[in-house]
């Protein structure tokens, strides 16, 4: 039954950059049925102080944290900055078309990308510059050191001069037939730059692009393209010069970002990032079920299956707790030492496929609906 399960999510993310047929993601078994919840245990308390809105979101949107602000977008193309404490919008602006990619932002600029292939670099709330892209994108550009770089369904990347938008270098790998439609892996390490290109973590020079170190997480396997697809998911748990990152049904692990060198890697089938702390590594498997693995070698810690089929998010550490949120709108509270529940909060009722972010004391978490809220410990 994992392996059906499996194979529908593989179906809802895939997306041909050459031709394919994936008419059999049209069909096929019945939706298995979430695991029940029971009473809620209301072990922490945890209140909602502010609500918002925004357009619903049907892409991978990434909410950018800067301090106490949040930046979000919806699919219409509204880009905004709210208080994280307060729920006050500070500034929002429409760029015009509708969104594949964001938000990337330094706490100066901003940046999206929208689906006719434009990266749209904001400052204060207004229109800075445009850039025409060569593929779709759908991780939120990076924005750092007034540079903007962008990583492309392709897997290509770019840097542009983020107060001109003059190009500065672009570097490009052999793409594959098929690409995952959410977003990939693109950070600063230090004075680096770190992308996920197929199920390779690879650091480089962000001044002009070349390869530092490149260290595979997973490769590819099978006789055809879905089979053959390997990719790393966006949300990455960094420690130190430690980083820890899933490659998509296939496997997680963590790379030593000075030595460029796989620490550990174990298989697993999970489809959303991973979070962590200095002791563990959490990530939630592709029925849901969510592990716990010691950071050091990647030994198991703890498994809960209390959440199976719920279509949980990336998951968020906060404070003593794991943060997930699911298909029905529910934000769960687990306890990082075993995996038990101890809280439950409901929104909007629609799925929250938008990994919950934390800013000034606050959980801020989006749902598909564009229903925002921020909850704070009571």
């Amino acid at each position: 039954m994992a392996h059906l399960f499996s194979a529908l999510s593989l179906c809802r993310l895939l997306m041909p950059v050459l031709v394919a047929a994936l008419s059999a993601c049209a069909s096929g078994p019945e939706q298995i049925k979430p695991a029940e919840l029971g009473v809620n245990p209301s072990l922490l308390g945890v209140r909602t102080v502010w609500t918002s809105k925004v357009a619903p979101v049907d892409f991978p949107l990434q909410v950018k944290v800067n301090g106490s602000t949040v930046m979000l977008a919806g699919a219409d193309g509204v880009v905004q900055s709210l208080d994280a404490r307060t729920g006050a919008q500070l500034w929002r602006v429409e760029v015009g078309a509708t969104i594949s990619a964001g938000v990337g932002s330094d706490g100066r600029f901003a940046a999206v990308v929208t689906r006719n292939n434009e990266l749209v670099v904001l400052e204060a709330g207004q229109v800075l510059w445009r850039a025409r892209l060569p593929a779709q994108v759908f991780t939120a550009p990076l924005v750092a050191g007034e540079r903007v770089f962008v990583l492309g369904a392709d897997r290509g990347v770019a840097a542009f001069d983020a107060r001109t938008g003059r190009k500065l270098w672009q570097q490009q790998r052999p793409g594959e037939a098929l690409v995952l439609r959410q977003a990939g892996i693109l950070m600063p390490m230090g004075n680096t730059l770190v992308a996920g290109l197929a199920g390779h973590l690879v650091d480089m020079n962000p001044l002009n692009g070349n390869v530092v170190w490149d260290a595979a997480l997973a490769s590819p396997r099978g006789t055809n393209d879905i089979e053959r697809l390997v990719d790393l998911v966006g949300g990455v748990s960094r420690q130190g010069n430690e980083v820890c990152a899933r490659a998509f049904q296939s496997a997680v692990g963590c790379v030593d970002a000075l030595r460029g060198s796989v620490i550990w890697k174990r298989p697993a089938v999970g489809t959303v990032g991973l979070q962590g702390d200095d002791v563990h590594v959490y990530g939630v498997e592709g029925d849901g079920t969510l592990l716990a693995w010691r950071r050091t070698d990647g030994e198991p810690v703890w498994t809960s299956e209390r959440l199976r089929y719920r279509t949980l998010s990336t998951p968020l550490v906060l404070g003593r707790s794991v943060v997930v949120g699911d298909a029905t709108g529910l934000v769960h509270f687990v306890s990082r030492a075993d995996g038990t529940p101890l809280t439950r909060l409901s929104t909007d009722g629609s799925a929250i496929t938008v990994a919950p972010v934390a800013a000034a004391g606050t959980l801020v978490v989006v749902t598909r609906n564009g229903g925002v809220y921020g909850f704070q410990p009571e």
